[in-house]
């Protein structure tokens, strides 16, 4: 195995080792990041008098010729990707290849791939929760006053609207899009010039290399800048939230789309069969996502784990940050667009999910409420209606089966003027308090929503 290294050794690494030591696997999802880099450092040399024009004008050349050839020129029997990269530019370029490592070291070197990495995915994560917000503001527009049962405890609670309901994961979208601007600012800084930890006698520029690299600016420190790898748990933290929440969802659909609830049918496209069953329709996809949720928060814990017994300075301990953030970023790119099907063309049973609602006791609370708001202590309200809900559920009646008449008889305390808030619709339409399911309520939610969507980025909701 060809490696930068081996002058000092008299015998070579045992087979094993080679291979347990190897990353170039892993290490080609930033292959181009690594010859960017590379460009960027060749310039500052010339720049900086280490080597001459000719020699930066090879280097780069070479460099670019790696970068129209793609991954499939660069060798796998090495080490890692620098030693693919500068083993191919020798072959291109010849000897002044050997230049190119010339004040930097590979501690610096694949923190910087790293960081160019991560800023890229974190913009296409951007970009894709962005684009799951705004069929989900559609969508909520569409069925702002369509009817079901919302649910705590996984039981049924209050009427509420599928709108509201969607609403509820258009805000999780942007709290995750949020969070995810915040760490493109803060993971934005170059360690490349960093070398091993203790910087370089060179004459380097880093202002030059971080500048032409994207970078806000140097990372002040080289021991801090080769040994930090906190950019990767943020990074690992929030996939695992998205993750979660885009589960929750799955969760939801996967519930809402079996006969038990029939609230939504998940499209064909989206979907598998069974092997034996001919009749079944598996939301396989929304599992999927479920399940490879654990995957996302087990990569947090992981490397979590890996860095906290370790020491500043490189350690080989951190060729492990790697796999989990090329795991857990595709796991969410794969999932926000998986989630983005399953919603896009998922035909929700709104006549279904409104039937559902009726006579499941559901409006006992806006009926304690009605009480409560007439004087009597909330406490003593509540007691009431339970007993008269027991009385309902002992007779086979909903409450909104009452009239005069059985309400005079199950529960005479409380007035007949309180059969005008039984309905579901009407108990909707009742709860206009800031971020309730109200039509003025959800169209000042729906119009504070559109306003943050329209905006570049993810803005703070207040």
């Amino acid at each position: 195995m060809k490696k930068l290294w081996g002058g000092a050794f008299r015998e070579s690494s045992d087979e094993l080792v080679d291979r347990f030591g190897q990353s170039i696997e892993t290490d080609l999802n930033f292959w181009q990041e690594d010859v960017i880099g590379s460009v960027a450092h060749a310039r500052m040399m010339a720049a900086q008098g280490l080597i001459t024009q000719d020699e930066a004008r090879t280097l780069v050349g070479g460099l670019e010729k790696i970068h129209e050839e793609g991954p499939d020129s660069l060798r796998m029997d090495v080490e890692d990707i620098h030693t693919a990269v500068e083993v191919r530019l020798r072959e291109l370029v010849g000897d002044v290849a050997g230049k190119l490592h010339t004040a930097r070291s590979r501690n610096d070197q694949v923190a910087t791939d790293t960081r160019l990495f991560l800023h890229n995915e974190l913009l296409r994560m951007t970009d894709q929760i962005k684009g799951l917000q705004g069929l989900v503001l559609e969508l909520a527009r569409k069925h702002r006053m369509d009817l079901m049962p919302g649910f705590t405890h996984q039981q049924r609670a209050q009427p509420i609207t599928l709108g509201f309901y969607l609403m509820a994961h258009f805000w999780a979208l942007q709290r995750h899009g949020w969070r995810a601007e915040r760490l493109l600012e803060l993971a934005n800084y170059s360690p490349l010039g960093s070398a091993a930890l203790a910087g370089t006698s060179f004459p380097i520029d880093r202002l030059a290399t971080s500048a032409e690299l994207g970078f806000t600016a140097p990372i002040p420190n080289a021991l801090d800048a080769t040994s930090d790898r906190s950019y990767i748990l943020d990074a690992l933290h929030i996939c695992a939230l998205v993750m979660i929440d885009l589960s929750r969802l799955s969760q939801e659909l996967v519930l809402f789309s079996g006969r038990e609830f029939g609230f939504v049918k998940l499209a064909d496209s989206i979907t598998t069969g069974s092997s034996i069953m001919p009749q079944k329709r598996n939301p396989d996809m929304a599992e999927l996502v479920r399940g490879r949720t654990g995957r996302a928060v087990g990569n947090w814990v992981a490397l979590a784990t890996t860095m906290k017994g370790l020491m500043l300075g490189y350690n080989r301990d951190t060729q492990e940050d790697k796999p989990p953030l090329f795991d857990s970023l595709a796991l969410v790119r794969d999932s926000l667009e998986i989630s983005r099907l399953m919603l896009e063309r998922a035909d929700w049973q709104v006549q279904r999910m409104s039937d559902a609602v009726r006579g499941d006791l559901s409006t006992a609370t806006d009926l304690a409420d009605f009480l409560a708001a007439s004087g009597i202590p909330f406490r003593e309200a509540h007691e009431a209606v339970g007993k008269l809900v027991r009385a309902c559920a002992e007779e086979g009646i909903s409450l909104e089966d009452l009239d005069s008449h059985s309400l005079e008889r199950l529960a005479p305390q409380i007035p007949k003027e309180a059969l005008g808030v039984l309905k579901p619709e009407d108990s909707v339409r009742r709860r206009e308090s800031l971020g309730g399911p109200g039509p003025k309520a959800m169209e000042a939610q729906i119009a504070r929503a559109t306003e943050l969507y329209e905006k570049s980025g993810f803005p703070k909701i207040a």
